[in-house]
This record gives C-alpha cells, sequence and structure tokens, in this order.
C-alpha cells in the first residue's frame, strides 16, 4: 500500500479515537515502517547498514550514485545458524561427520545427503591438518544462494535480491520438506541509475564491489568461528564444538561471473578460452589468481587471463573460503530454464524456420503447439490450454513441458534432434535423484556422451555456430 494511503487510514484511524480519548499507535507510515523493521521474526531480528560510495581519488566529476546512500536488510549469520542447529526437530536429520555410505546388496558407493560427498571428508581433513585443536570439532558447511527477483503482478515490477542460507549437516529429504530450513537472511541492494549513468564503467565497477563488500558485512559474524571452534547448543540439549566453512553457492551463470570476479561469458570455474569451453583445461585456483594479480597490471588482467582485479571478492576475508570451490551450479536455471527451454526448444525454432522458412515454420510451431495443447489430462502431466508460449515461466512449466516436448514434435524434426532431447532428459531425471549410485554416475556420463554427440546436428545445418555458451 502506497505510503500516501496508509497515512490517510492513519488519520482516519485517529479521529476515531478521539471521541473515546485514545492515543493512535502509529503516528504515520514511516512510524509503522520502524515498527515492522525492528519486528523480530524467528528470534532474529532483521537490521540493517548503509554503504556509500568512497575513493581516495579526488574526482571532479561527481556522479549521482556516488551521493546516495544504499541500505541492506539483513539477518545475524551467526544466530541464525545457532538457531537452525539448536532446533529440536532436526536433531535426527542431522549429519555431524562427513561419511561415506555404501549399498550392502552391491557394495556400491551412494551419494545422497551433502556430508556423504567428497567435499565435506577433504574439507574435514583440510582443516585439521592445518589446526590440530579442530579435530573434535563439528564441521558446519553454509551454504548460501541468491537470485534476483521481479513481483510484476501486485507490486508493480517491484525487484528483490534475496540471499537464502542453508548447513550441510541437514538432510535433503528435510530441506525439500522443512521451510525453516532455507533461510532467507540478507536483501542485497540493486542500486539503479539513469541511462545516462548506468553504463559508465565507474558504475559497473561500484555495483560489483557493493555486492562483496555486502556479502562480506553479512557474513562476518561467523569470521573468528572460522578460525577457532566454538560450544554451541544443539537440539539434543548437549554442548558441541563446532567450526565453520562457506561450502558452496549456488546460483545462475551471470551471478557466477560475478562472484568470481571474471570476464561475462568466459568460464568461472576452469581456465577455457570462451571461443572453446569444452576443451580441456585447468580449473580456476585462488593461488593461481593471486599470483597473476600480483605479476600483472589491470590491463593485462582484463584482457589476457579476463580476470577483474580490480574487484575485491569477498571470499579474502574468510579462511575457509574458496570461490572457484564454491561455485555450484542451479539446476533450475542452467538445466530446466537455460538448457532446455532458452536452448534447446529455441534451437528447435530456429532451425525449422531455416529448413522450411519462415511461413511454413510458423504452421508447424502452431502444429506443435496444438500437439501440447491435446494432451490428454493424465497424473503428473501438466494441462497446456493455451500452449506453452507466455511470458511468466516458472520451474514447474519446464517440467511439465519436458514430458510431453518430444512426442509433439516428433515427425517435425529429424532424428539426431529427437535422441538429443532423449538424452537431455534423460541427464535431468538421474540427476535430479534424491540419491546417486556408482551405477547412475556411469549412466549419467552415458547421457551426457549421448547428448554431446547427437546435438551436433544443430552446428550442421547452421542453427547456431558454436555451443560455447555461458
Amino acid at each position: 500500500m502506497p505510503a500516501k494511503k496508509i497515512d490517510t487510514l492513519l488519520e482516519i484511524w485517529a479521529a476515531s479515537l478521539l471521541p473515546l480519548g485514545r492515543e493512535l499507535l502509529f503516528a504515520n507510515h514511516m512510524d509503522l515502517y520502524h515498527v515492522i523493521d525492528s519486528t523480530s521474526v524467528g528470534k532474529v531480528k532483521w537490521e540493517s547498514f548503509t554503504v556509500q560510495y568512497h575513493s581516495n581519488e579526488q574526482d571532479n566529476d561527481t556522479d549521482p550514485w556516488m551521493l546516495n546512500d544504499y541500505d541492506v536488510w539483513y539477518q545475524d549469520l551467526h544466530i541464525v545458524v545457532h538457531n537452525l542447529l539448536a532446533h529440536s526437530d532436526l536433531m535426527d536429520e542431522m549429519d555431524l561427520a562427513p561419511y561415506w555410505e555404501y549399498d550392502a546388496t552391491n557394495d556400491q558407493r551412494c551419494w545422497q545427503d551433502f556430508m556423504s560427498g567428497d567435499w565435506a571428508w577433504q574439507e574435514a581433513d583440510r582443516i585439521i591438518c592445518k589446526d590440530p585443536t579442530t579435530a573434535s570439532a563439528t564441521l558446519v558447511p553454509i551454504i548460501l544462494s541468491s537470485d534476483k527477483t521481479t513481483v510484476s503482478v501486485a507490486t508493480r515490477q517491484t525487484d528483490y535480491y534475496p540471499l537464502y542460507l542453508s548447513i550441510g549437516n541437514v538432510c535433503n529429504n528435510v530441506c525439500h520438506a522443512h521451510h525453516n530450513v532455507v533461510v532467507p537472511i540478507a536483501f542485497l541492494v540493486m542500486p539503479k541509475m539513469t541511462r545516462e549513468h548506468a553504463s559508465t564503467p565507474g558504475f559497473h565497477k561500484f555495483k560489483k564491489q557493493l555486492f562483496h563488500s555486502s556479502l562480506t558485512r553479512i557474513l562476518y559474524s561467523l569470521h573468528l568461528a572460522m578460525k577457532d571452534p566454538e560450544v554451541i547448543l544443539f537440539g539434543d540439549k548437549y554442548y558441541q564444538r563446532v567450526i565453520y566453512s562457506l561450502s558452496a553457492y549456488i546460483t545462475d551463470y551471470e551471478e557466477q561471473a560475478l562472484l568470481s570476479c571474471i570476464m561475462r561469458n568466459w568460464c568461472p570455474k576452469c581456465l577455457a578460452y570462451r571461443e572453446n569451453l569444452d576443451e580441456d583445461a585447468l580449473h580456476h585456483d585462488c593461488a593461481h589468481a593471486d599470483a597473476l594479480i600480483e605479476e600483472f597490471d589491470l590491463q593485462k588482467l582484463w584482457y589476457k587471463y579476463r580476470i577483474d582485479s580490480d574487484i575485491v571478492p569477498f571470499t579474502n576475508d574468510f579462511l575457509h573460503a574458496d570461490i572457484y570451490r564454491m561455485l555450484s551450479p542451479d539446476i533450475l536455471h542452467q538445466l530446466l530454464k537455460g538448457g532446455f527451454k532458452d536452448h534447446l526448444v529455441d534451437w528447435v525454432k530456429q532451425y525449422l524456420i531455416l529448413i522450411h522458412g519462415k511461413t511454413d515454420a510458423e504452421r508447424i510451431l502452431d502444429d506443435i503447439d496444438q500437439q501440447i495443447t491435446a494432451v490428454a489430462p493424465f497424473t503428473g502431466l501438466q494441462h497446456f490450454p493455451q500452449g506453452w508460449h507466455f511470458k511468466q515461466w516458472t520451474s514447474d512449466n519446464s517440467k511439465g513441458l519436458m514430458k510431453v516436448y518430444i512426442a509433439a514434435i516428433e515427425g517435425y524434426v529429424p532424428k539426431d534432434i529427437i535422441c538429443t532431447f532423449h538424452a537431455f532428459l534423460e541427464f535431468c531425471y538421474l540427476v535430479c535423484h534424491n540419491v546417486i549410485t556408482e551405477q547412475m554416475l556411469t549412466e549419467i556420463d552415458d547421457s551426457l556422451w549421448h547428448f554431446h554427440r547427437y546435438c551436433e546436428v544443430f552446428c550442421n545445418v547452421g542453427v547456431i555456430g558454436s555451443f560455447s555458451l555461458p
């Protein structure tokens, strides 16, 4: 509700209280906002800090964004994590030590929860090797995620930038079912400016550093406990020593490039050239990046190594943090929306236009749309009454279209395209399992091999020039 309308309602309310001789609870909309902001949610109070532009150089030209204050709202991570570990309902669904799990029937290794993975085992060993006094401490991996969100229906295109937190000790099935396990801990700033200033290099640099500096400030309450274990109360009413480590940051490609401080359209995980991202290449490494930054100037780092050394990444301020190891793909954006909808489905459209011309291609696309619309109602199948061409696209829409798309395009495209979709859907189906076995890893590699084999049809006919896509 707009502030003016809130003030109007408060005035009406105040007038109704006058005959009773009572005072209004809120003086105006600002007073109401202050009460809301000071309210504790889940025993953790929302706080804020203000970020301002500061430069040691004296600039004669001062852009408007240099004079603005930027408010970041957040919750104390230290308290949030304490509350998660002290939650009695979660105690039986937590792993307090890394482990390897095997299937007793076939002696195959299984991967299910975070602590069953190789990272947790290796990270615990690495921390203990550096400081043997941490040997008896419980490793608490911190998992972060962020995603820009637009709420366009009721709030007139309001943009939000939430930052979420979870811990790797909680089992996956609880993360899916329990809404309190993944916690929104902050709302990052999305600075906006007029077109005149929005495209300037200085503003772009400021936005990047604002992002990293905000993360540093939000996470700083865990800083000391990443070096020296602390004693906290768990949900079983026993005290344990814990040590924290930043383990994963789940986000889409755009933010991966921002987090790793690399040039856009280059790989944030390896050193491969953007023209050939499929070639074998070494992984990015913090020690290697630091050595390059010490050796070369800004221009050479940017144009030869594609590193934005002018930005200080937030992981520089934390002991157990490596941004290149932390980056984790977002299955929703990179598979369901990116790989399937934004690439494969779009390539089918381009293929039909290339082969049949725009007029006939539009007719074929209408036929495909009718095939999708005509899918009979059945459990687990989504119905698309107006086809699949709509703007507000969700993950459920992508999953629903996946189940019916191959049948809809069969007969209109060659066999290799059908096989490409089959291999892609097989890969998505396997990686979304709650438990991954060694046999399933072999099947995943097999489906990936088939996808790479058959997707060449899009290159061969000229739909795309290269698969080196971010």
